[in-house]
C-alpha cells in the first residue's frame, strides 16, 4: 500500500523529455554560463518591424522590433546523431538561464502574447543557444526643436544587462553594422527615416561599475509640406492680405480698420493652434519666428494706417483753417466732405458745421439740402462720375505714407522669407 501511495504521489512532477535530454535537473541555472571565470560573451542582432509613433509633447518615440540573443551554455549540450537543434517556446525559459538585457529609458515596453507569448528558444547540440523575443517599446528621445518644422531628430534606442557588468557579461553586435535590419516598408506619417546605424559603448554606475551598453540609432527627418499648409502658407496669405489696405482711400476708415483687426485675428489663431501640438518649451523655435515676424508685419499695417489717418486729420484741420469761416459755413471739396459725412460727391460741397452728425444725403436738413439742386438727377451723375473717378480719386488723395508702404511691406517681406528659407533649409 505504501508504494502503491508514493506512485500516486501528484507533488512530485516527472521532468519532460526535452528537460530530461538537457540535464536541466543537473545544474544550477540560477548561475550564469561560466561562473567565476571570463565574462560569457552573449551576441544581439535586431530586426526592427515598425516604428509606430513619435511624439513631440512627450518626447518619446515606440518600436516594435525581434531582439534576437546569441550565447553559448555548455550545459545545455545534448547529443544529437543528427546535429539538429531543439526549438522551444516560452515554458523553459523560466527554468534556465537568459540574458537580463533591458532598455534603457524606456517607459513603457511587453512582450507580444497573442496568440501564445512571442518566445522563441532554440537550443544546438554543441550548446549554442538563440534566444528570440517580439518587444514593442516606448523609450525617451531627447528632441531639439530649435529648428522646428525644418528639423531633423535623432533617436536611440539603448540595451543594457540589468544585473551582470562587463566583468561578467559582454554584450556586442552579432553580425557588426549588418546587425541591425529594418522593413522596407517602414513609413512615418510626419517623419521620413534617413538612416538606421548600431553603435556601442559603455556606461559606468558610481556603486556596480562598468556595463556594456548597445545603441540602435536612428535620424527622423520631418515632412514640411504638411506645415506649409496649415501654417506658413495662411500666414503669408494673411500678411499679402494686410498690404490691401494700402490700396484703400485712406479716409474708408470702416473697410480699413476692419480688414487691420480681421488679419491680425487670424495670425492670432494660427499661432495658437501652432502652439497647442508642440510642447511648451523654453527657447524660440523656427516656426515662431516665421509666424510673430508674421504677426509683426499685419500688426504695423495697422499702425500704419493710425498713422495715417491722424496725419490727414491734422492735414485737414490745417487746410480749414486757412479758408476761414465765413457765415458758420466752409467750402470743401468732395474729397475732404467724404471725411466728414462719408458719402461721395461730385463737386465742391457748402457743409453747415452743424449738419456733421448726419451720414448721408437722404438724411441731411432741408438747409443743407437746399446748397445742392436737383438732388434726383445729381445721383445718376454721382454714380456715372464715382465709376469713372474713382481711380484719380484715390490716387490723388493717398497719403505718401501710403506710398511708401506699399513699396517698403513687400520688399521687406520678400527678404525676410529669402533669408528664412535659406538659413533653415
Amino acid at each position: 500500500r505504501e508504494i502503491k501511495m508514493r506512485k500516486l504521489d501528484s507533488t512530485k512532477v516527472r521532468p519532460l523529455k526535452s528537460e530530461q535530454l538537457l540535464r536541466i535537473e543537473d545544474h544550477d541555472f540560477a548561475l550564469r554560463p561560466g561562473f567565476g571565470g571570463s565574462p560569457i560573451p552573449v551576441g544581439i542582432d535586431v530586426q526592427v518591424e515598425s516604428i509606430d509613433s513619435i511624439s513631440e509633447v512627450d518626447m518619446d518615440f515606440t518600436m516594435t522590433l525581434y531582439l534576437r540573443h546569441y550565447w553559448k551554455d555548455e550545459r545545455l549540450s545534448f547529443h544529437s546523431n543528427k546535429n539538429k537543434s531543439m526549438t522551444f517556446d516560452g515554458r523553459l525559459i523560466k527554468k534556465i538561464w537568459v540574458p537580463d538585457v533591458f532598455f534603457v529609458h524606456s517607459k513603457r515596453s511587453f512582450i507580444h502574447d497573442t496568440t501564445v507569448e512571442n518566445v522563441m528558444l532554440r537550443v544546438y547540440p554543441d550548446g549554442n543557444v538563440l534566444f528570440s523575443l517580439r518587444i514593442t517599446v516606448s523609450a525617451m528621445c531627447f528632441m531639439d526643436f530649435s529648428r522646428f518644422p525644418l528639423d531633423t531628430q535623432n533617436c536611440s534606442l539603448e540595451l543594457e544587462s540589468y544585473a551582470y557588468n562587463e566583468d561578467d557579461l559582454m554584450l556586442y553586435w552579432k553580425h557588426g553594422n549588418k546587425s541591425l535590419s529594418t522593413d522596407e516598408h517602414i513609413s512615418l506619417s510626419q517623419f521620413f527615416i534617413e538612416e538606421f546605424s548600431a553603435s556601442s559603448g559603455l556606461a559606468f554606475y558610481s556603486s556596480t561599475g562598468w556595463y556594456n551598453r548597445l545603441f540602435i540609432n536612428f535620424a527622423l527627418r520631418r515632412h514640411i509640406f504638411f506645415f506649409v499648409l496649415q501654417s506658413y502658407f495662411p500666414a503669408m496669405l494673411m500678411v499679402m492680405l494686410s498690404w490691401v489696405s494700402f490700396w484703400i482711400d485712406r479716409r474708408a476708415v470702416p473697410a480699413r480698420v476692419s480688414l487691420g483687426i480681421t488679419t491680425v485675428l487670424t495670425m492670432s489663431t494660427i499661432m495658437t493652434g501652432v502652439s497647442a501640438s508642440m510642447p511648451q518649451v523654453s527657447y524660440i523655435k523656427a516656426v515662431d519666428v516665421y509666424l510673430w515676424i508674421s504677426f509683426l508685419f499685419v500688426f504695423l499695417s495697422v499702425i500704419e494706417y493710425a498713422a495715417v489717418n491722424y496725419l490727414t486729420t491734422i492735414e485737414e484741420r490745417k487746410q480749414l483753417k486757412k479758408r476761414g469761416k465765413a457765415s458758420g459755413t466752409y467750402s470743401i471739396d468732395a474729397v475732404q466732405a467724404m471725411a466728414f459725412d462719408g458719402c461721395f460727391h461730385d463737386t465742391d460741397v457748402d457743409m453747415d458745421l452743424t449738419a456733421f452728425s448726419e451720414r448721408c444725403e437722404e438724411n441731411e436738413t432741408p438747409a443743407h439740402a437746399a446748397s445742392v439742386s436737383n438732388v434726383d438727377t445729381t445721383r445718376m451723375k454721382r454714380k456715372r462720375s464715382l465709376k469713372g473717378n474713382v481711380g484719380r480719386i484715390i490716387l490723388q488723395n493717398n497719403h505718401v505714407i501710403d506710398t511708401y508702404s506699399r513699396i517698403i511691406f513687400p520688399s521687406v517681406y520678400i527678404v525676410f522669407n529669402f533669408f528664412y528659407w535659406g538659413l533653415y533649409i
